[in-house]
């Protein structure tokens, strides 16, 4: 077959994010105003200040998306690194969200594309958790043995789905004549299941985290939610409201400042109330609701390094970090670049490099910020030994270090 007939790996990545979007887009109508809302005020916004397209083109920021997944086992965590793996986007970071303020009992890290060229061409990304149940302070040795059994019971992916996957990803192109049809079946992967939700399990796990019952309480996966970009956060936080869209209490992330945006910012809709179908004790499945989707929206800034990191933690650890930011970081992007405190391509201020990836303080803040209770934290001491090093073995492959590929981004040519 001739090199025209087939797809390139970005291509087919553009396909799966815009095909997930329309699916997400159909099953919560609130995401479509949202996307609506932020190519708006990224038209006007790029309009006013035409400085802003050196974090990224118009049509790039508009059309860029960030998912989320989560699944409940290294198994199946495998199963999604092959599924991304076909579309170029590979682990990057580990977050640990058990050990943020209001936490969360996953561990995660973000499949996405790293090489510069590809993340321009379509910069999707799929944040992933697992559910840490070997974590004895959510978990403890009666539930995990159960949550385990539920798990291993399940498969979430077609094995068929998985070993064209991989085929996709070893060959890094899809013939053309099947790549529809592979698209199709991967987004369906992630579709919200209509099948009933054993109500008695499902509220067990409740009691110890709305994460950990979405995760382990159903026998499907599902996109937790899917994220359009913005220029003006702030703006597109505004104009929600005036809809009369509820949003979160506020903005995650670094405070608003006059100085070059830096790392991420993030806010949401408040997660809905969707239609679900539970089974009772008495064998009888009757219509209820779930509150566990969301809207959420972000901009990204330049890519800290390590010295820059520590002066955001320590400004973000201030009683009020937008008060205590002029004391940590500089207001021009010339000053980060000298400093050394922010990536820029050759040293070059007019080039910075995007923050590819995610902060876990905000992550878990707007998780915590869509549910309708606090986690639930045992007593005792975790001995899980969940790290980045531990994820990279049960991935069977390279966790990768989001610094290292800032290094390289900023000695591109």
């Amino acid at each position: 077959m001739s090199a025209s007939r087939h797809i390139p790996t970005w291509q087919l990545r553009a396909r799966f994010a815009a095909a997930l979007s329309a699916m997400y887009g159909a099953e919560v109508p609130a995401y479509t105003a949202l996307v609506a809302v932020s190519a708006a005020v990224n038209a006007d916004h790029a309009a006013w200040h035409p400085q802003a397209r050196r974090l990224g083109s118009l049509d790039r920021v508009t059309a860029e998306r960030h998912g989320a997944i989560r699944v409940g086992t290294p198994r199946e965590l495998r199963e999604v690194a092959v599924l991304f793996g076909a579309f170029g986007m590979y682990p990057v970071g580990f977050y640990d969200l058990r050990e943020a303020a209001a936490p969360v009992p996953v561990i995660s890290t973000a499949f996405r594309p790293v090489a510069p060229d590809e993340l321009a061409r379509n910069p999707f990304r799929v944040f992933t958790s697992m559910l840490a149940t070997a974590d004895v302070r959510f978990f403890d040795r009666d539930l995990q043995r159960r949550v385990q059994n539920f798990l291993d019971a399940r498969a979430l992916f077609d094995p068929e789905l998985i070993a064209q996957a991989r085929g996709i990803a070893a060959d890094g192109h899809c013939p053309a004549e099947t790549a529809d049809k592979f698209v199709a079946r991967a987004v369906s992967a992630f579709a919200l299941s209509d099948d009933p939700i054993d109500k008695g399990w499902y509220d067990e796990l409740s009691a110890v985290s709305a994460v950990a019952a979405d995760i382990a309480g159903v026998r499907t996966t599902h996109i937790n939610h899917l994220t359009p970009r913005v220029f003006d956060i702030d703006e597109l936080y505004r104009r929600m409201s005036a809809r009369g869209i509820e949003m979160i209490d506020a903005i995650q992330g670094p405070p608003a400042t006059p100085g070059p945006a830096v790392l991420l910012r993030q806010t949401s809709f408040r997660a809905l109330a969707e239609p679900r179908r539970f089974r009772h004790r008495d064998g009888t499945v009757r219509a209820g609701t779930l509150r566990v989707r969301f809207g959420e929206v972000e901009a990204r800034g330049v890519a800290l390094t390590p010295k820059g990191r520590e002066r955001y933690d320590a400004a973000m650890a201030a009683p009020d970090p937008a008060a205590a930011w002029p004391q940590h970081f500089p207001g021009t992007d010339r000053e980060l670049a000298d400093q050394q405190l922010a990536y820029y391509v050759g040293g070059d201020p007019t080039k910075p490099v995007v923050y590819e990836d995610f902060l876990p303080a905000s992550a878990a803040g707007i998780f915590r910020s869509n549910l309708d209770a606090e986690t639930r934290l045992g007593a005792g001491s975790d001995d899980s030994e969940y790290s980045s090093a531990w994820l990279s073995g049960a991935l069977h492959t390279e966790l990768l270090d989001p610094y290292a590929l800032y290094r390289k981004a900023a000695t591109c040519p």
